[in-house]
């Protein structure tokens, strides 16, 4: 991997260390602790005395949202799975430059990113945030994304460390990982960032890692992290990881998030007293705090401005062109009984006259997944709309929803509200000191709060300004208004006690006897639903009560409430009528937040609702169908040979509309290469035996076996394999040229060798567009042992490099091996070996698409320290 500068090299200047031994030097014991608790959700605490500014943090990874989703709008960019399917390192670079500008936006030094957990299993929960399957490709990006954001002086926090690759029992799940998956799958990513781009910070995980909580892991947070690799910035536990005081001050948790102070604080003062902590450790965590107030800037400018809503026209095309390059072009080929051989990709729209676009992701795409990387973006550009101004008036666009895939009900639409005498379309809430909101006068009352909001969900990390100690409730008020006649679906879950009242009478009860469900990461309330028969166009009084009684200053509460219109009869057959009568059909399917979620994992792999139907129907109707999945992470495909043409686009952004539009007329190239395997069935991934997990731990029984690997070791075929995708453009790679550059410089000496040259090759490859487009294309490199001397993937990513050429232009592509290319780790040296012998370098355009493999051989064994 080469080298980054990260872009920390101001921020560590002598004079900042000064500064962070001064301080340290002056404060107390009580005031070094006061430092590694937060003051807030997002903020490190100031000690004003000492001159010491806080720090604040935001989440990510995907935007830069500030203190809270319903706080100033922000840049939404693609997601985790669509970064890594650039395959392009730069592009990574130029978006954490983006989201450095972001952060300065919402005043925040810190940015919670990058995600860089494993894309262990495809139902993991998360799975969106992540960039891959693969440790080498994830890393690659990782330092590009972290050099970009730090090289700007904003901080990264990369996470989650470690073992966290599904949401199932998340808080509490052991992870067991034998040490070579761990270090040459789980830890390499941080390992590689800590190494070349110098994160600020890296994030402790909730769960358990070998039978030790990832924030109490010593082994890990000090051993390796700060020992091993020389990490000299700060460790913050996931919000509310912290589960005890001296197992997670000894083990090397250095911050604890949120504040106030839970775990540490006092406690963690009373236990450096009693000799149960050492006083150093206390040091070397409050220098580390320091040192992040340094790095941050916070120095010179120690006030924070007010969040802003920063909307800059470099970062929508940015978005844009993000987006488009993380489409995947998974087949393309000729409609049947076409008279001629073009497929069915990109559409001409001069030979177009209507064309219908159809799905349930159409109208309204879903841009992010759920859960803490949520933002609220900017605006939102779907496809539906997209479309219609790409393709312009002399094509007609017809949509059909084809029926709804939400796993709860959605949020209400503002149109379906009356406006309020305050003004605008919405509801009024009001927040009472009540242990019965039901109880409140309708008119009058004493609210100690009260606003216009658009929508009935929230959460409440810590009670609303102005709330009681005991129990408060919530009122929603305004006036419903349906467009249209029929059974309307409402639903409603909480953290508390809930109900919907239409006219004054319950229509839905989640007060009486709440049930636990999987919202709100797991610690809400079963999602009850009623369906009230409404006319079109008569007002009624909508009233929504929600009382909740705090256990602890800690607790959290939350509320959800939907509202669904009636359906069509039959959604399915509405939309193959429409697609049957255009040139062209788009069906645009997928899931949303609410099946790719923090807090909890997918169910299966299936398209949820009637989608597969509705491609199959679609399909056999209009022979011109291209499919668009609109997801987060595989899904399987049973329709694949009925349909021409297939694009994944993932969960694109704000701009996912116009860069979906531009990847289909052509006027940009699907520039993705899948980071993951898309399996035919998920019974086929190597998880299968041991996911989620059972009796509080999940083994990690398929070792270094993840991805793609455990495909090629198997011998199972996928429906697409990693790093597959097409482009409009056709290319040629020529013969690979290797270089032998051995260094003459040593590695380490262990008992059965002698010092020896670390390993070095280049490998240059001739790249020659021979299509009639521009395009680009992705030639990745994995290297092959011939006889391993222990269980080692047939082959495993090592190089690969981002070609984009005009027709008839050619180009070279580079990649360098060193000689952590060619090892293994092995804990009993606790090293690296590569072994001396023969490796093929296969190189191709994917996993099992393989154009050339060159033999090289080394011919000493190599050992390098951990």
């Amino acid at each position: 991997m080469d080298e980054h500068a990260g872009g920390t090299a101001p921020t560590d200047a002598p004079e900042h260390e000064r500064w962070v031994e001064e301080r340290l030097a002056a404060l107390t014991l009580a005031q070094k602790v006061s430092l590694l608790s937060g003051a807030d959700s997002w903020r490190t605490p100031a000690i004003e005395s000492a001159g010491i500014p806080a720090v604040k943090v935001t989440d990510g990874p995907n935007g830069a949202r500030g203190d809270a989703v319903s706080g100033a709008s922000a840049a939404c960019f693609p997601v985790g799975t669509a970064l890594g399917a650039t395959w392009n390192p730069a592009l990574l670079e130029e978006v954490g430059v983006a989201l450095a500008e972001e952060c300065r936006s919402k005043s925040a030094q810190v940015l919670l990113a990058p995600t860089v957990n494993i894309q262990r299993t495809p139902l993991a929960g998360r799975n969106f945030e992540c960039y891959s399957e693969d440790p080498y490709l994830t890393a690659q990006l990782a330092v590009s994304f972290i050099s970009g954001l730090q090289g700007e002086g904003v901080g990264a926090c990369i996470k989650h460390f470690a073992g966290n690759e599904s949401e199932f029992e998340r808080m509490s799940i052991n992870s067991v990982i034998d040490e070579r998956a761990l270090r040459e799958v789980y830890l390499l990513p941080f390992e590689q960032a800590v190494a070349h781009a110098r994160p600020w910070s890296v994030m402790g995980a909730y769960n358990r890692l070998n039978g030790e909580y990832a924030c109490a892991n010593r082994r890990l947070l000090v051993d390796i992290l700060k020992t091993e690799w020389g990490f000299d910035g700060l460790v913050i536990s996931d919000w509310g990881a912290v589960y005890d005081t001296v197992d997670s001050a000894r083990g090397g948790c250095d911050l604890e998030m949120p504040g106030p102070a839970l775990h540490f604080g006092d406690r963690l003062v009373a236990a450096v007293e009693a000799g149960e902590v050492d006083a150093t450790e206390i040091d070397d965590k409050a220098r580390r705090v320091l040192r992040l107030v340094a790095r941050s800037g916070r120095i010179q400018r120690p006030d924070e401005d007010p969040e802003r809503s920063d909307v800059r026209p470099e970062h929508r095309a940015l978005a844009r062109r993000v987006a488009a390059e993380s489409m995947v072009l998974l087949t393309n080929r000729p409609p049947d009984g076409a008279a001629d051989a073009v497929p069915v990709l990109p559409l001409a729209p001069d030979r177009l006259r209507t064309v219908a676009v159809i799905g349930p992701n159409a109208e309204r795409a879903s841009i992010m997944g759920g859960g803490s990387s949520i933002v609220r973006a900017h605006h939102q550009v779907h496809p539906l709309a997209a479309l219609r101004e790409r393709l312009g008036p002399d094509v007609s666009v017809v949509h059909a929803a084809g029926g709804a895939i939400d796993r709860y009900v959605p949020e209400p639409r503002s149109t379906w509200f009356a406006p309020l005498d305050e003004g605008g379309r919405g509801l009024r809430v009001d927040y009472f000191a009540t242990d019965d909101v039901s109880a409140v006068p309708q008119t009058g009352g004493d609210p100690f709060g009260s606003r216009l909001v658009r929508s009935v969900s929230w959460v409440w990390w810590f009670p609303p300004d102005g709330a009681p100690a005991g129990p408060w409730g919530v009122r929603w008020t305004g006036t419903l208004v349906p467009d249209a006649t029929g059974p309307w679906t409402m639903g409603i879950a909480a953290i508390g006690r809930a109900r919907v009242l239409l006219d004054g009478e319950v229509v839905v009860d989640n007060w009486t006897a709440p049930e636990p469900g999987g919202l709100f990461f797991g610690s809400g309330s079963l999602e009850v639903t009623g369906a009230p028969v409404l006319e079109a166009g008569r007002e009624y009084d909508l009233r929504v009560e929600f009382q909740y009684e705090p256990a602890s200053e800690r607790d959290r509460a939350a509320i959800r409430f939907g509202i669904r219109p009636p359906e069509p009869t039959d959604p399915v057959a509405d939309a193959t009528a429409v697609a049957a009568a255009a040139d062209a059909a788009i069906v645009i399917v997928g899931t949303n937040g609410d099946w790719e979620t923090e807090g909890s994992d997918r169910v299966d792999l299936r398209l949820p609702g009637r989608q597969d139907e509705l491609i199959r129907s679609v399909a056999a109707a209009n022979p011109r169908t291209v499919v668009v999945l609109n997801t987060g992470s595989p899904v399987e495909m049973p329709w694949i040979d009925q349909v021409p043409a297939t694009l994944q686009a993932w969960f694109g952004g704000q701009e996912l509309g116009d860069a979906l539009a531009d990847v289909l007329v052509g006027d940009a190239d699907p520039g993705g290469r899948l980071p993951t395997t898309f399996p035919v069935r998920y019974e086929d991934n190597p998880t299968l035996l041991e996911y989620p997990g059972e009796f509080g731990q999940v083994r990690y029984v398929e070792s270094v076996f993840v991805g793609h690997r455990a495909y090629d070791k198997r011998a199972i075929e996928p429906l697409f394999p990693f790093g597959h995708g097409l482009s409009y453009a056709r290319f040629d790679l020529g013969a690979p040229v290797v270089t032998d550059a051995a260094s003459s410089s040593s590695a380490m000496a262990g008992p059965d060798t002698a010092a020896q040259p670390a390993t070095r090759f280049t490998v240059t490859v001739p790249v020659t567009n021979v299509g009639d487009r521009p395009g680009q294309t992705v030639v990745q490199l994995y290297v092959r042992p011939a006889r391993p001397s222990v269980a080692r993937p047939p082959q495993e990513l090592k190089g690969f490099a981002k070609v984009a050429l005009d027709p008839g232009a050619t180009a070279t592509a580079t990649v360098t091996l060193d000689t952590r290319s060619f090892a293994h780790f092995d804990p009993a040296r606790r090293a690296w070996v590569a072994e001396a012998g023969r490796y093929d370098l296969a190189i191709g355009t994917s996993s099992r698409s393989v154009v050339h493999v060159v033999p090289v051989t080394l011919t000493d064994t190599v050992v390098l320290p951990a």
